[in-house]
Parts: C-alpha cells; sequence; structure tokens
C-alpha cells in the first residue's frame, strides 16, 4: 500500500514522524508533503530518513512531473496528521495555494485528517463548520483527544493517538481494495424512445450516479463493465463501457454483461414505455395535434432479477412520493437484495450536483446514505452494499 502524507505546521508534527516509522515497518510506501510552517517544527531530513523516498515541500519540487496530481494518483490514501485550523479552512474554502491544498483538491483516493490544535480553535464554530463541510464532501475525521496541550492547557485538541490513526488507514485500505477480483456492472443514464429521426421521449438523467459508482468501484480493485446512455458526461478511464440509446438495446446488454457479475447496480432511468410506431421520416409540424401512442418498454431490473443467480442486485428507486413504500414494493416484486431510494420531485437528484440516498433490503433493513456530492454518496453506498455481500 502507498500513503501520501501530509505534515502540517503545529508542535503535533513530530508524533507525524512515529506514523511514518510505524507504517513504514508494515511495508507501506510513503511520500511525505510538509507544509513550510512544518518545516518550522521538524526538518524534512527526519521524513526521508525514515521513508528513503523524498520529501515534497513546494508545487515546484520536480515541476514537470506535475507532483500534486502525481502524489495523489500514485497513493491508495491521503492522511493528513497533524491537520491545522488553517489547512482545515482552505480545504473547506477550495482554497489550493501550496503543494499540500493542490494535492487534496485534486484526490480521488480517501482522504483522512486528523486535527490538532489549541482547545479554543478546535472548538470555535467556523473550525466545526468547516469539519463538518469536509466530511460531507467524504473526508475522514480522525477526532483529537482531551489532554495536554502545548500552551500548558489541558483539553481538547491533542493529536489522536497513532494507534487511532493507523486503524483509520486500516479502514481505507480495506475499502480501497474491497472489490479486489470482482467483476461489478453497473448501468447508468438515460434511455431515448424515437418517434421519428429527430425526436424522442426521454428524462432528466444524466448517469452521472453511475458514472460516479464505476469510477468508485474501479479505485476499489473491481473490473468494471460501465453500461451507459446518451450522456454529455465522460465515463471514467479503467472502465469497459457499452453504449446504448433504447430500453430494449439496454435490456440486451444487461443480460449479456451483468448476468454472472459479482456485483450489480441498476442506476440508469429506463423508460418504462416506448412510441408503439417511429416515423422513418422526421415528421412535418402541420399545425394539427399529434397523437403518440405508447407501448410498454421490456423491464430490465425485473429482467436482471429473474436471472441475477448468485448476482447482488442493487437498484434504484427514484420517486416523488411515498419514497420508501414505493422502493420496498420495488425490491420484493424484482427479487433485489438492496435498492437505493431518492427524491426526483422537482427533478431533484439528476444531474452533477449533490443527492440524498436512503439504502433499503431485507424486510425492514435501511441506512441513510445522508445528502452530499455524488463521488461521495458513491463510496458510502459501496460501503454499505459491501458490508450486505460479506453478510449475504
Amino acid at each position: 500500500m502507498r500513503v501520501l502524507l501530509g505534515v502540517c505546521g503545529g508542535i503535533a508534527a513530530y508524533k507525524a514522524a512515529a506514523i511514518a516509522s510505524t507504517l513504514v515497518q508494515r511495508g507501506v510506501t510513503i511520500d511525505v508533503i510538509m507544509t513550510a510552517a512544518a518545516q518550522r517544527f521538524i526538518a524534512p531530513l527526519t521524513f526521508a530518513s525514515l521513508t528513503a523516498r523524498p520529501v515534497y515541500t513546494s508545487l515546484w519540487d520536480a515541476p514537470e512531473r506535475i507532483p500534486h496530481i502525481r502524489l495523489v494518483r500514485e497513493a491508495d490514501v491521503a492522511l493528513v496528521a497533524p491537520a491545522t485550523a488553517n489547512l482545515i479552512a482552505k480545504l473547506a474554502a477550495g482554497i489550493a495555494d501550496d503543494l499540500l491544498t493542490s494535492a487534496l483538491l485534486a484526490a480521488r483516493i480517501p482522504r483522512i485528517l486528523a486535527p490538532a490544535m489549541n482547545d479554543a480553535m478546535y472548538e470555535d464554530g467556523a473550525t466545526q463548520a468547516n469539519l463538518r463541510a469536509l466530511q460531507a464532501r467524504g473526508y475522514e475525521i480522525v477526532d483529537p483527544e482531551r489532554g495536554f496541550l502545548a500552551e500548558r492547557e489541558s483539553g481538547m485538541g491533542r493529536l489522536a493517538s497513532p494507534e487511532r490513526i493507523v486503524d483509520a488507514l486500516d479502514r481505507a485500505f480495506a475499502r480501497r481494495r474491497s472489490l479486489q477480483g470482482k467483476r461489478v456492472a453497473i448501468t447508468a443514464g438515460p434511455t431515448r424512445e424515437p418517434f421519428d429521426p429527430v425526436r424522442f421521449a426521454s428524462n432528466a438523467s444524466t448517469g452521472a450516479t453511475g458514472i460516479a459508482l464505476a469510477r468508485e468501484a474501479a479505485l476499489r480493485g473491481a473490473a468494471v463493465t460501465l453500461l451507459l446512455g446518451p450522456t454529455l458526461l465522460e465515463p471514467p478511464a479503467g472502465v469497459d463501457v457499452v453504449r446504448f440509446s433504447t430500453a430494449q438495446e439496454l435490456c440486451a446488454a444487461a443480460l449479456q454483461c451483468a448476468v454472472g457479475a459479482d456485483l450489480t447496480i441498476a442506476t440508469a432511468a429506463v423508460a418504462d414505455w416506448r412510441p408503439a410506431h417511429a416515423s422513418d421520416s422526421k415528421l412535418k409540424k402541420s399545425g394539427d395535434a399529434l397523437t403518440v401512442a405508447f407501448e410498454p418498454n421490456p423491464d430490465v431490473l425485473a429482467a436482471l432479477g429473474e436471472r441475477k443467480g448468485n448476482t447482488f442486485l442493487v437498484g434504484f428507486a427514484a420517486e416523488t412520493e411515498d419514497h420508501e413504500r414505493h422502493a420496498r414494493a420495488k425490491l420484493r416484486a424484482k427479487h433485489l437484495d438492496a435498492i437505493a431510494v431518492n427524491d426526483v420531485a422537482g427533478e431533484r437528484g439528476f444531474g452533477t450536483g449533490e443527492n440524498e440516498l436512503v439504502l433499503l433490503w431485507g424486510e425492514d433493513g435501511r441506512r441513510e446514505l445522508g445528502r452530499a456530492d455524488k463521488a461521495t454518496l458513491a463510496a458510502r453506498l459501496l460501503d454499505a452494499v459491501g458490508e450486505l455481500m460479506r453478510c449475504s
């Protein structure tokens, strides 16, 4: 495993050396980024000696290799210990004015912060609001402990013990490789049902949730097939992409690609009906009313449920009212192992913004995944599904 360790300027910086030593003894490869303030408390030479690797202190260290991108692409987990109030505030605001903040902003790997500061600074409303904002964006926070502080005071703000920090890293490593060797199929995006060559019936789905899940599953070591409908969003690198347009095309592709997978997650927004007759040529405007007869589309999720075998099958329910009752009915009727439900009244949840999900399973299993951006929700969903798969 490989860790990117960020060290900020605080008296607890010396404890980061002990954490680095512990990880090295466990065979972990460590790259260290030190802020300018951290170097006032402990020398880069200490970390270079412990890790037997270069220590990075500036955006301009080996600029030809673009270190703030390369370092997070090569690491499995990013850890900042100690994380100061200043760093936390900058991350919450999206400020990237040095190597460490730039790297963390560019990271798509688990990010862990271990705050350490004076208790008054830690308990201040601004710091607490910043920590909540970062948690909502997927950061894991290893809360500080109560104890003796550098100011000869006692309070909440002492850096968490190395054991707690290493435990957090172990959990992140486990999530990072939780799907190693698994085959995962994900459907995403809308279907388009044409009634002439230039017009179609569709919906507001963009495929953003399915794309986020495909990216996260690939990061966790899975071999991912993404069945993707018409969208302007780019699929993630490192996954096999199968394109579809209509519900019939999706059904055929899903039965070929998803049956037999270890995990299938069906996020695609499939049109329930299609025009019964599609014109071969563009329909001309005549001033008269246009009537289009629709007929049912194949039920893709039900077809997968009938043939799922040992596949763990997760559906999605986009509802506008009575959300969980409708989702549980879908869970039972389509032989799903779990279902994620969200409120799409007023097209909420569509697009690349935030969403809010609840995961349901069994007779009464329920977990709120909360409201967050779709990348964060993808990680939370796969965490929860992974637990269910291990228990099934």
